[in-house]
């Protein structure tokens, strides 16, 4: 089928690079947006504002490698009073879902054009990214500085995990696990800017801060009924506060319009330093080359698992903390969040 997708975008000056510019951004982020190809666009017409004339804005389609799609430019009727400095575009596509669920977009000063179409961000900071990388240590300092509430959703799969552990259920069966997530109640407490889990009533949040659990975790994570359980409870809080969330799958999945997405990573050898650390100082006995070799093999499950692998969402900032100190991966996020 075919569906029109709407858009405009202001730009600063009237010069070539920031005509082109600003239209590659608006046709970049219409395609972002809509999971389109270079192939789904038929035609592309363009209007611009009359104090606009020193570029085609069609030009930049072509400077994309969009060759294909028919295209037009025009020059809009002046009406007094009217958004000065504006190109509209509207783009017909080959489209496998309908015309109700395409995304129009509205950049800079011509978000005030169609405000009802513009899609607003979720007051979140999704971060994700695997086993080490920092996420909750960072995630907590941000939402200090902000005044967010933290959500660590990796604790909360712990929790089941723990669960599992404690009643002697075995969870790698999902049919196991299933029957008996009714009887598993998880609470988040949040206190002075610090969060603590409770199972069925129980303060757990210590207990779930070691290997046999976070392995169980990475297992219950990926069974179908216990992430709906979860992303249903993450998804309430969200709804309710301003979040600092950090996860696997919180930008692709449980987040996916937060208003800031950060994906943390770093290198095996780092990763497996700072657990080492976390468990030295909790008086939990390791060996190094065991813990790196389970952050390896987790990385390869969490990334491969069927339901909502770790991935990088497409807006998402990555971070490769492997030579990074706390307060630098905090102030670039931070920097982001402000910007």
């Amino acid at each position: 089928m075919c569906c029109c997708i709407r858009g405009a975008i202001t730009i600063e000056e009237n010069t070539k690079e920031c005509i082109w510019s600003n239209t590659e951004l608006m046709l970049g982020e219409i395609i972002k947006r809509n999971s389109l190809s270079a192939e789904d666009i038929i035609s592309v017409v363009f209007t611009a504002t009359r104090d606009i004339d020193a570029a085609y804005p069609a030009v930049a389609l072509r400077k994309m490698g969009i060759t294909e799609a028919s295209l037009i430019c025009m020059q809009e009727m002046y009406v007094k009073g009217s958004l000065p400095m504006c190109i509209r575009v509207m783009v017909t596509v080959a489209a496998d879902k309908p015309q109700r669920d395409m995304e129009h977009v509205y950049l800079k000063g011509a978000v005030v054009l169609r405000p009802d179409l513009v899609k607003k961000k979720t007051e979140a900071i999704a971060i994700d990214g695997p086993a080490g990388s920092g996420k909750s240590t960072v995630a907590k300092l941000i939402a200090k500085e902000l005044d967010y509430i933290y959500v660590d959703t990796g604790a909360m799969y712990r929790a089941v995990g723990l669960y599992c552990i404690n009643n002697n259920i075995d969870y790698t069966d999902a049919k196991a696990v299933e029957a008996v997530l009714e009887g598993i109640d998880i609470d988040l407490v949040h206190s002075e800017g610090m969060q603590r889990i409770f199972l069925n009533g129980r303060d757990v949040t210590e207990d779930i801060r070691t290997p046999a659990v976070a392995d169980s975790a990475s297992k219950v994570a990926a069974i179908g009924a216990v992430r709906q359980m979860l992303v249903a409870l993450q998804k309430s809080i969200v709804r309710k506060n301003k979040v600092v969330m950090d996860g696997r799958d919180i930008g692709t999945n449980v987040i996916p319009d937060a208003r800031v997405k950060i994906y943390l990573d770093a290198n095996v050898p780092e990763r497996a330093k700072r657990r080492c650390h976390e468990l030295e100082e909790k008086g939990i006995a390791y060996d190094f080359d065991a813990v790196a070799k389970d952050i390896s093999a987790r990385d390869e499950y969490d990334k491969n698992r069927e339901l909502n692998p770790l991935t990088v969402a497409e807006d998402a900032l990555v971070i490769d903390t492997s030579d990074m100190t706390v307060d630098e991966v905090k102030n670039k996020i931070l920097e982001t969040a402000r910007g």
